[in-house]
């Protein structure tokens, strides 16, 4: 048997794109004064025709390493974005990103100056599409979006006009579904929303988070695959052996109640903490996309490591319903260690049995 891969969502930058990596940026500045958008405004101001044509050609280049690599869905590597989360928020009505708030994000475990919301949140003209194409065309397999969910959005900017995280996650989730139905109406078959705040704010994920999930995918047929991502947190630095996580226990309750959902994949980390395998059977019906090598490690998991738990979460889990992947989003390595690391991962999923 063979079990498929997937990457998560970012990929190393080539040298040559000038978009500013937000972790290199964090890693450099002091606790408290990380701006995560500043670098890009700079970007921003002096941007021309030739920086388009590089990240096209950057796309390209990292989704085809992808695919030599070994990976079945790569994802567009998310060359473009400056932030996972802020590139989206850029393109919807209602964010200020001069007007920045200080704030602590992912319960304190660090402090920046962040984009706020100062009006209602809309869709403007979907974007994505392009991007999408951009990334297609590099392959014949299936390339996966992402997108930041309702609640992450929150968690990384600062509200001055709502005062009512259910109101404004409504409407994030409505401008969301806007991009994503465009992808999905365009031909795009892999879109994931990340949640990983769903992992720290239980309470709120289960009060109106997987709601407000469901409501990104409102309307997206069922030949697109729904997928959502929820990790436990990157650290500051790598290889780091101690850091701020969220309790992984609340994979527990987030499987019970993302499985009264539309979403087809739920993906997960396993690979920097070990689930406990009784975990793996709450996904009844959902295809399970499990990290199994770490994305802020630069020790290269072995094949034979990586098969041995694949191994393990088979006795739990039918083969067509697991998906291999690392962690999380792979910016923090060089593109060397994530080679090897993807490379590894693809022997050990496609070779186990």
């Amino acid at each position: 048997m063979a079990i498929a891969t997937t990457t998560i969502g970012s990929y190393p930058k080539p040298d040559y794109v000038r978009v500013p990596n937000w972790f290199e940026i964090r890693r450099r500045l002091a606790p408290g004064r990380w701006n995560p958008t500043e670098a890009y405004e700079r970007f921003l101001a002096t941007r021309d025709a030739a920086d388009d044509a590089l990240l096209d050609r950057g796309t390209a280049e990292v989704v085809r390493e992808q695919v030599a690599a070994g990976i079945d869905i790569p994802t567009d590597g998310e060359v473009r974005r400056e932030h996972y989360i802020y590139h989206q928020c850029r393109r919807f009505a209602g964010f200020d990103f001069a007007g920045l708030t200080q704030k602590a994000m992912r319960g304190g475990s660090w402090n920046a100056a962040v984009p706020t919301v100062v009006g209602p949140v809309r869709a403007g003209p979907p974007q994505m599409v392009r991007d999408w194409r951009v990334a297609q065309a590099a392959t014949d397999r299936p390339v996966k979006m992402t997108l930041p969910g309702p609640l992450t959005i929150i968690d990384s900017t600062a509200d001055a006009h709502y005062g009512d995280q259910r109101r404004l996650a409504a409407d994030l989730a409505d401008a969301l579904n806007v991009e994503i139905r465009a992808l999905a109406d365009a031909g795009c078959r892999w879109i994931q929303v990340d949640e990983p705040v769903f992992a720290r704010q239980l309470d709120r994920a289960l009060a109106f988070g997987v709601d407000m999930l469901a409501r990104c995918f409102d309307g997206v047929p069922t030949g697109t695959r729904r997928a959502v991502h929820i990790c436990c947190g990157y650290p500051a630095a790598l290889d780091l052996e101690d850091f701020p996580k969220a309790d992984r226990a609340t994979y527990f309750a987030l499987a019970d109640a993302l499985e009264r959902t539309a979403v087809d994949a739920v993906s997960i980390e396993d690979a920097h903490r070990r689930n406990e395998l009784s975990l793996i059977e709450r996904f009844a019906t959902k295809t399970l996309i499990l990290g199994v090598v770490e994305i802020a490690r630069t020790r290269i998991e072995s094949v034979e490591e990586i098969r041995a738990r694949l191994a393990a979460v088979l006795e739990h889990i039918d083969a067509e319903r697991l998906i291999a992947a690392p962690d999380c989003g792979l910016i923090m390595l060089d593109r060397a260690t994530v080679g090897a690391k993807l490379r590894n991962l693809a022997t050990a999923a496609h070779g186990i049995g």
